[in-house]
């Protein structure tokens, strides 16, 4: 079974002449390592480019133990690049691992035809704050797990059970190589007990190991709904009568976005057009890590369909918002009320944007008024779609709405164009 990872071999490819710091980031097991050292590793020889001119290190193998000084580790990269005229490739998996690593990369930046390409696992050094570390040197190519359309590439079959498994065990490459549903399952929670829970609590330094456990199960059992950190103390106290407060809650939050964990949608107000300071939605990086989290109990398609669409459109490379509109209307007394709709995805990417309703079922015309209803109060000219949990073939209905089925828009990357 292979996954060919095209999307991320041209970022890769694109970003090969700019001269800058090319740094993979993304969440741990997603294949970081099997992108740079595989696939691209695989195009740059059958471009022609010489043994001898790609210099890869993987920093977590105790072989190159001796290089995580990064004196060593300068000495030992000017010695084997090849100065000829012809581009030289560095490629360091797991840099973090390298005491200077920043210092030993920003010396790649003053050498002719090097181009340096580097991933990790310390998120904090390797997504928020790229520019601060690396002085503007730093160009991120952010991976995430399989998309459907990868992962059904690799897997085949039929479509629907295809994508039924993908709501249930996610794409992480690893799980989409392992065969039965009790493999898959047993990977999954031990990838997120072993690596991801344990990562961050060393990482951050945390003392309550209960309480991130308990804020993981949280979101994951929140997936989709609007909450704030405040509400979340709330649950703990009234629940588990947990004392913790919003503000340690937020911390804890801000380290699975770290980790690449978990993504925040914020509420924005179409009309207003401003972001809404109050609750936001959190979506999971990869569905598979959620159900884990919660024991495979609430494994509801309704809501893994939110997430997998929220993460699609994320890959694509739009910013993901929750709108908001605010409407005045009379009841049926007469009497006028403030009434706030939903519209699940406002999507942005340079000067598009595109409004998205998620409804996973579409049984008859009064689901569909519902589900359309948020759009006859924006008030512009943006494309307005309905992603409908089937096989629908997209099409414009007679309120110039496009209707498309989740299985067409996850295999078709230019449906929203």
């Amino acid at each position: 079974m292979v996954f060919n990872r095209d999307l991320y071999l041209k970022k890769l490819i694109s970003a090969s002449n700019n001269d800058m710091i090319k740094i993979i980031t993304g969440v741990r097991r997603c294949g970081k390592s099997y992108l740079l050292f595989q696939i691209f590793y695989s195009y740059l020889r059958a471009q022609g480019v010489a043994e001898d001119h790609i210099i890869g290190l993987a920093m977590d193998d105790n072989h190159n133990k001796a290089l995580r000084n990064s004196d060593k580790l300068l000495a030992y990269l000017d010695d084997h690049i090849v100065e000829d005229g012809q581009t030289v490739y560095v490629i360091l998996d797991e840099v973090q691992l390298v005491d200077d690593f920043v210092g030993v990369l920003l010396s790649m930046t003053h050498k002719k035809n090097v181009q340096t390409y580097v991933s990790g696992s310390n998120s904090k050094f390797l997504s928020k704050d790229i520019v601060t570390e690396f002085r503007g040197r730093g160009w991120e190519i952010r991976v995430h797990p399989l998309s459907f359309a990868e992962y059904y590439e690799g897997v085949g079959g039929e479509k629907g059970p295809a994508l039924f498994d993908y709501y249930t065990y996610g794409g992480l490459p690893a799980v989409a190589m392992l065969e039965t549903p009790e493999e898959k399952e047993a990977y999954l929670k031990n990838v997120y007990q072993t690596i991801y829970l344990k990562d961050i609590i060393e990482r951050n330094h945390l003392q309550n190991e209960e309480g991130l456990e308990e804020i993981f199960r949280v979101l994951a059992s929140s997936m989709g709904s609007a909450v704030n950190p405040t509400k979340i103390a709330n649950t703990f106290m009234s629940e588990a009568k947990i004392k913790i407060s919003s503000n340690t809650i937020k911390k804890y939050i801000e380290h699975l976005k770290d980790a690449f964990l978990v993504s925040e949608a914020l509420q924005y107000n179409i009309k207003g057009r401003k972001y809404i300071g109050a609750d936001s939605k959190f979506y999971f990086e990869d569905p598979g890590v959620r159900n884990a989290i919660l024991g495979f109990r609430q494994v509801e398609f309704s809501h893994l369909m939110e997430n997998v669409l929220y993460n699609e459109l994320c890959a694509r490379g739009y910013t993901v918002d929750v709108g908001r509109i605010e409407t005045y209307e009379k009841n049926k007394s007469g009497k006028t009320e403030r009434k706030v709709l939903e519209v699940d995805y406002v999507v942005n990417r340079g000067s598009q944007r595109v409004y998205i309703q998620s409804a996973y079922m579409l049984p008859d015309e009064a689901k569909i008024t519902q589900e359309i209803r948020p759009f006859k109060y924006i008030g512009d000219g943006f494309r307005k779609v309905i992603i409908s949990g089937d096989y629908t073939r997209g099409f414009y209905n007679n309120d110039g709405i496009f209707r498309i089925g989740i299985y067409n828009f996850l295999t078709d990357p230019y449906c929203l164009e």
